[in-house]
């Protein structure tokens, strides 16, 4: 028999930087470095409790989502003006074009902001102005994702769906995030009917904390165009198979995963499972100053610890621009650009 050649895991690192990606699970508030966060607290003059860069860095020992959470608001409190939110925006856009991300799908939290008495158009407005910029200066596609909080109402949520009405044309879909269980989608089902009726795409973070059936209800009663998370998709058979006949991207997070303990070590994360049950997966990097890493800090912790190949890496890129919401043009040329990078 002939003896296995054992994987270069540096080489297929060095392969998933260069191969074009796309990224449809980032949260542009969880991409706020500690650096910023003070640099902004100063600009502000907002008050925040820590002390020091390695404070906040302290204080990112969480062990499940709502712990992690009670930190994330407390850094969006320093965003207050247009300039924070392109500063933010514009710091996450050069950080994941350097991973060589061709394309981001960026979520954004407006309840977040509006709660706190900053109006939506200055969050908006601001994060706008550098998609716009990076992509005149660096042919970086993105589309914008409007999230509802799902642990206030779903009134809430259509107080936020009108005050985005003036916006609706530069944004692509709505989103649902925040804590997960006690708050199943079907609690917003109305809002994201109203949504689609307004021209827009759904997603919806599932099966992340929650159970199987919250998936169900995010594919039944929301009527979900991509699926956020998705892992505990995995527990129920015909689950899987009803998300691998449908082509159903689930936009995957590995080191959020392992941070607040959804794997309990990397080695048993399911995204290669995915990929060998015909799961649409991908790799993402959802919010990474809280979770240790941006897309290429991701793969490169999957590579490491699973047993993926070029193929698998190439399938994770594919997978992203399929699982887009670009035109099937612009689809066609990532793809294309994949395959020649690949080769």
């Amino acid at each position: 028999m002939k003896a296995q050649v054992p994987i270069d895991k540096s080489r297929l690192i060095e392969f998933a930087r260069r191969l074009p990606k796309a990224e449809l699970h980032i949260h542009i508030e969880g991409s706020l470095e500690p650096e910023l966060m003070f640099a902004l607290a100063e600009r502000n003059r907002v008050a925040i409790p820590f002390r020091s860069v390695e404070d906040v860095r302290a204080a990112y020992a969480f062990s499940n989502l709502e712990d992690f959470l009670d930190i994330y608001y407390q850094g969006m409190s320093v965003l207050r003006t247009e300039e924070d939110f392109f500063d933010l925006t514009m710091a996450y856009l050069n950080r994941a074009r350097a991973d060589n991300v061709r394309h981001a799908e960026i979520f954004f939290d407006p309840q977040g902001h509006t709660g706190r008495g900053v109006p939506f158009g200055v969050a908006i407005s601001g994060i706008l102005t550098a998609l716009q910029l990076s992509r005149a200066q660096f042919g970086m596609t993105s589309r914008l994702i409007m999230c509802f909080l799902r642990h206030l109402s779903e009134e809430d949520a259509f107080a936020t769906l009108k005050e985005a009405e003036p916006w609706l044309d530069r944004l692509v879909a709505v989103g649902l995030d925040s804590s997960e269980v006690g708050h199943p989608p079907a609690k917003f089902a109305r809002v994201f009917r109203a949504a689609r009726e307004r021209g827009l795409k759904l997603v919806a973070h599932a099966g992340e904390e929650g159970p199987p059936e919250y998936v169900r209800e995010a594919l039944d009663l929301l009527a979900i165009d991509r699926l956020d998370h998705g892992n505990r998709s995995l527990e129920d058979v015909a689950l899987v198979a009803r998300l691998a006949e449908a082509q159903m991207t689930l936009t995957v997070c590995p080191l959020y995963n392992l941070k607040l303990r959804v794997v309990n070590d990397m080695r048993a994360h399911p995204l290669k499972r995915m990929l060998d049950l015909g799961l649409r997966a991908t790799v993402n990097s959802d919010d990474p100053a809280y979770f240790g890493g941006y897309m290429l800090a991701n793969f490169k912790a999957a590579i490491e610890a699973l047993d993926l190949d070029a193929g698998d890496l190439r399938a994770l890129a594919r997978n992203s621009f399929l699982g887009s919401f670009l035109s099937e043009g612009e689809k066609r040329a990532q793809v294309a650009a994949i395959e020649q990078a690949a080769a």
